[in-house]
């Protein structure tokens, strides 16, 4: 697939499309979001634990894990399942985190702080939507098929933030628009002598419906939208994984890491094309605004 193919497939993925354990999704989950895939080590202590098309990201460490993203509500028990299968405990799972507060990326968050006891720490700007099951989402407020059981939160925090836990430091940049609290997770990790910048990024994908310009889906939606482009632009990646599987090609990567490594995942520019196709698909829709 070509780069510039795969980026615009990303764009789509990432929109709210209600989309099974086997090779691939089912007939009625085409984009694999309910469907369970084996775990997969990346590069050192990170390990993709969520769907086939949804990521969660298991971050170990000696003093106990983090884990980012929960996919969709039903997602719960197979992500349980995967942590298992990677051979750690869910209840040493201290933090866990989110790239934004959409049922795609949340939607199992309180039962997996059930499970896990872990504290849930979120940006400023996604902890009332988190708190409410998504009822007070700008844009999926109103439709009950996007709501997702409530979460309560242990800790808000702010850009540039840095969780750390048993030697492991990730850094929290907001990435606002897609949410107001959307967050892109930052770390550095080794691994063979050599090191790895990594990107948990959140989307910046404009859902049908969202308001730029006129009568704004929340007062500084488009100006937090440029900010979002600019960061994630100019951000220096060696490894971009996204929250939707598609968005990296995921599943390729993980075939070619069987001979490759940690390298089949080295993509530096990746994000940056991104951000600038998103960036694209946004000025089409804020001069259609205009």
């Amino acid at each position: 697939m070509s780069s510039r193919r795969r980026i615009l497939q990303s764009l789509f993925c990432c929109a709210l499309l209600v989309v099974t354990s086997g090779a691939g999704p089912a007939q009625d989950d085409p984009d694999g979001w309910k469907t369970p895939t084996a775990p997969t080590r990346i590069v050192g202590p990170i390990y993709y634990v969520g769907t086939y098309g949804l990521a969660a990201y298991l971050i170990t460490t000696p003093a106990g894990h983090i884990l980012i993203d929960g996919a969709v509500p039903v997602a719960g028990p197979d992500i349980v399942s995967a942590i298992e299968a990677a051979g750690f405990k869910p209840a040493d799972i201290k933090i866990l985190l989110n790239t934004q507060a959409h049922f795609d990326h949340v939607g199992s968050l309180a039962h997996l702080k059930q499970v896990t006891g872990g504290r849930v720490v979120v940006m400023k700007g996604d902890e009332g939507i988190l708190a409410s099951g998504g009822t007070t989402d700008y844009l999926f407020g109103p439709r009950a098929e996007y709501h997702f059981p409530a979460v309560k939160v242990d800790e808000v925090i702010g850009d540039g933030h840095v969780v750390s836990l048993g030697g492991v430091s990730l850094t929290a940049r907001l990435t606002p628009g897609h949410t107001p609290g959307t967050t892109t997770w930052t770390m550095t990790v080794r691994e063979g002598g050599q090191s790895y910048r990594v990107a948990f990024a959140g989307s910046t994908f404009v859902n049908p419906g969202t308001r730029l310009v006129k009568n704004p889906s929340y007062v500084g939606i488009e100006a937090d939208y440029r900010r979002s482009f600019a960061l994630l632009e100019s951000l220096p990646v060696d490894m971009y994984l996204a929250a939707h599987a598609q968005a990296f090609d995921f599943h390729a990567k993980r075939e070619r890491a069987k001979s490759e490594g940690p390298r089949a995942f080295v993509d530096p520019d990746a994000l940056r094309q991104a951000a600038v196709a998103s960036r694209a698909a946004f000025e089409k829709l804020v001069a259609a605004e205009k």
